[in-house]
């Protein structure tokens, strides 16, 4: 079961129980539809046969359209669509063959992906604020040592930006690892869902495609951008060459076995969407000040507590290590690992967050990830304000939970509490 799903029905039954709980367990982003966007899906309600496999023309026609604006040229006949990003995810893993190379931490499908089709996820390191690819040298001896006790990688799965960390790799970590990828014949798998919630956009994420074209494959939806999650729509690029034009083939033969084509009348809402009209473009644009404004202030909460925290540059994600707390966590609240401590903070105080475990990490790591996107309100009329407002850390119903969460970050630290020291890293448990 997925970390996120099964934290998020946790806590949706304490919900229902009547207890008071903020949700930091789940990235679902808690956006009100846009009106455009609703109008068309509704527009397109009898639309009701198959289509081809890999999507409309019409929608990867707009796909490539939204890949091209970004600096990566693409022909609408190597897209691909399918029901979610998550699919084609684990369609590409089926398709490649072959064992995965997962960065360490990194988001929690990608090893179940691997493990479901009965290949081995093989964990590489990230190196220190460069969440979401692991470290191109320790990724080269992973590769060759496993080649040469007889397995056999083919492919690496990547996140630009990431989950969990709400990094984003520099561009220099990003071609080193198109050469060892070029150099080690690996697929690099590159997970960019999170592309356009980069907080600053004068310094987007950079695409593997840049570097390593004739072997990246790039998938994304509208799952997190435009918070529609629910109506399951992803995209995935296809490189130029032989090989891509192969592995392309591949992935929608494996499409037609699973599920046939992507629901038609969201391909419709679809291709409105990745055409990126204005108040689309609008759209995103609020949502990404809003991820960006109340993630920085939920990480002064935690910095403030005395953990250590990489500073987020994109998405709605916190990644905190208590490991300066560890000591007083033992003592005072019995709490060893990350596990424990997302355990007691939901137990004791309703607050919903994910073990770094399910990332991958050690069980001993004192990490947690924490996610702001369900925190923008309880009604449509309280998400729109929030989407709009100067300041949305100011409004009553998110202000409370900002608080609410430094309370009883207060009451973990406890008294005790000394300024930690200037640096740490998801390598620091694995030692």
């Amino acid at each position: 079961m997925s970390a996120t799903l099964a934290a998020d029905e946790a806590i949706a039954r304490r919900r229902r129980e009547g207890q008071q709980v903020i949700s930091m367990a789940s990235g679902e982003i808690g956006l009100p539809v846009h009106p455009e966007l609703r109008d068309r899906l509704a527009h397109a309600a009898d639309r009701a046969s198959y289509g081809p496999v890999a999507g409309s023309l019409a929608l990867r026609t707009a796909a490539a359209g939204y890949w091209r604006r970004r600096g990566l040229d693409t022909d609408p006949d190597l897209v691909v669509c399918g029901p979610g990003s998550k699919p084609l995810l684990y369609a590409l893993v089926l398709a490649v063959g072959g064992d995965v190379v997962i960065p360490t931490p990194s988001w929690v499908s990608y090893a179940a992906h691997a493990r479901l089709a009965g290949v081995r996820p093989l964990s590489v390191p990230i190196a220190a604020g460069q969440g979401g690819v692991p470290d191109p040298d320790l990724l080269r001896e992973t590769v060759t040592a496993a080649r040469a006790a007889g397995h056999d990688p083919r492919s690496v799965v990547v996140t630009l930006p990431d989950n969990p960390t709400g990094t984003v790799a520099s561009p220099e970590t990003v071609r080193r690892l198109g050469e060892a990828a070029r150099d080690l014949d690996l697929v690099i798998i590159s997970d960019e869902i999170y592309c356009d919630l980069v907080f600053d956009p004068a310094t987007p994420a950079v695409s593997p495609a840049v570097f390593a074209p004739e072997r990246t494959v790039v998938t994304t939806g509208l799952t997190k951008n435009l918070a529609v999650g629910g109506w399951r729509l992803g995209v995935a690029r296809l490189p130029e060459g032989e090989a891509g034009r192969a592995l392309h083939d591949r992935l929608v033969g494996i499409a037609s076995q699973i599920w046939s084509s992507p629901v038609a009348p969201v391909q419709e809402a679809a291709a409105y969407a990745f055409g990126e009209p204005p108040e689309i473009v609008e759209r995103v644009a609020q949502s990404r000040r809003l991820h960006g404004s109340v993630a920085r202030a939920m990480a002064e909460r935690f910095t403030a507590a005395g953990a250590i925290l990489t500073p987020v540059v994109a998405t709605c994600y916190l990644y905190p290590d208590f490991g300066p707390l560890r000591t007083h966590l033992v003592r005072a609240h019995g709490v060893y690992n990350g596990a424990e401590l997302a355990r007691f903070l939901v137990e004791r105080h309703g607050v919903g967050v994910i073990a770094a475990s399910a990332f991958g990490e050690p069980l001993a790591a004192l990490r947690v990830r924490a996610a702001t996107s369900r925190l923008y309100g309880d009604t449509d009329e309280e998400r729109t304000t929030a989407l709009t407002a100067a300041d949305p850390t100011a409004l009553p119903w998110i202000r409370s939970s900002l608080d609410r969460v430094g309370e009883v970050l207060a009451d973990l630290a406890g008294p005790a509490f000394a300024a930690p020291p200037a640096a740490s890293g998801p390598a620091a448990d694995a030692a």
